[in-house]
């Protein structure tokens, strides 16, 4: 967590979609929820994100990725 908002990073560069391919990947392992389950509803060409995921409770996302 980083000022109210949860700070991930990817490897891949930021070309053609590759981070935000990287980041919607890693969110549904650590979910365990498929890909087309999350989507990025805002921020797709910026650094600043706000992600999507259908069916999952933000109280069970902050316990999965905290872990």
């Amino acid at each position: 967590m980083h000022d109210g908002a949860l700070r991930i990073r990817v490897a891949a560069p930021p070309v053609e979609g590759e981070a935000n391919e990287a980041l919607v990947r890693f969110l549904a392992k650590r979910l365990r929820v498929a890909t087309s389950r999350i989507t990025l509803a805002s921020g797709a060409s910026g650094r600043t994100k706000v992600v999507e995921v259908e069916g999952v409770a933000v109280d069970d996302v902050a316990r999965a990725l905290q872990s």
